[in-house]
């Protein structure tokens, strides 16, 4: 087996039926097997995904409800993985045609590499306009640190997967950046695959948009504290905490929030950075 594709899932009932479907429409020339690794779903998750058993014929479906958490489910899968490279994809999103190919293929030549999502198709526009991402996004090379990219759309050798010991189950949120990090600091290159595209969801509401920057602000103290000694330099301020929400009134007086997209953004960053006080008292990180 060339090729283990890993998709973890949790209540995902709504959408996982969009990204098997996608999967089961790619073509490569090589061995290849879809995973899917439930977190625990009480919706008809699991149901759904056993259905394409017929579409898909090397798809398992897997238990991995014994630890919440999207890394724990990507443990799960990669452990029974039979492929020399594996994939990571999530279930409320959808791989465009190719993406497949493209990380096989990519995987044959690099030990760790990426694809490009884009947006317009599984979002409304206001919401693409709220996270400025018109023209798609992959790995952000302009980190101060190291390159940084989502867990959404990656790939990776096997054997150094299981070199760095996989995600660190103790992230509920940015487990993917510790990751990205971790692989490249054993001297890997995180490498971009421009022909795998996927189709990103967003979170439709503003509350779940809001929830999610909460959750990435919560675990950055932990990551920030886990990696300061391989030299992440800091990049937490206390000012900016007492600078966000002065600064979120003076653009509702000025009209700069003036729409649904501009109070989302408004409002994610305002709970990423409550999200950041919060973690760095439970870590017992202070950026001063």
């Amino acid at each position: 087996m060339n090729l283990s594709v890993i998709v973890p899932s949790f209540n995902a009932a709504d959408t996982i039926s969009g990204q098997l479907e996608a999967l089961a429409n790619q073509q490569w020339n090589q061995p290849w097997e879809v995973i899917v690794a439930d977190n625990g779903s009480s919706d008809e998750t699991v149901a759904i995904a056993q259905k394409y058993s017929t579409k898909i014929p090397s798809l398992r479906v897997i238990d991995a409800s014994d630890k919440k958490g999207a890394a724990h489910a990507r443990n799960v899968g990669a452990s029974v993985a039979k492929g020399e490279a594996l994939a990571f994809c999530d279930a409320d999103d959808e791989v465009a045609p190719g993406w497949v190919a493209a990380m096989g293929e990519a995987l044959s030549k690099y030990d760790f590499v990426a694809g490009r999502n884009q947006h317009w198709k599984l979002n409304e526009p206001w919401l693409v306009k709220s996270y400025r991402v018109e023209n798609g996004d992959g790995i952000a090379f302009d980190h101060p640190y190291l390159p940084v990219v989502g867990g959404n759309n990656i790939g990776i050798k096997r054997s150094v997967h299981e070199a760095v010991g996989g995600f660190d189950e103790t992230f509920l949120a940015i487990e993917d950046i510790d990751y990205c990090w971790r692989v490249q600091q054993t001297g890997a290159k995180l490498h971009e695959v421009p022909d795998a595209i996927l189709n990103y969801r967003f979170r439709t509401s503003i509350m779940g948009g809001c929830s999610r920057s909460w959750s990435v602000g919560f675990y950055e103290p932990l990551l920030y504290q886990k990696h300061h000694s391989f030299g992440l330099p800091k990049l937490m301020s206390w000012k900016i905490w007492v600078k966000t929400p002065l600064n979120l009134c003076l653009d509702v007086l000025r009209l700069k929030i003036r729409d649904k997209a501009s109070l989302a953004g408004a409002l994610r960053y305002l709970a990423w950075h409550i999200g950041q006080i919060q973690g760095c008292i439970k870590y017992r990180y202070f950026p001063v």
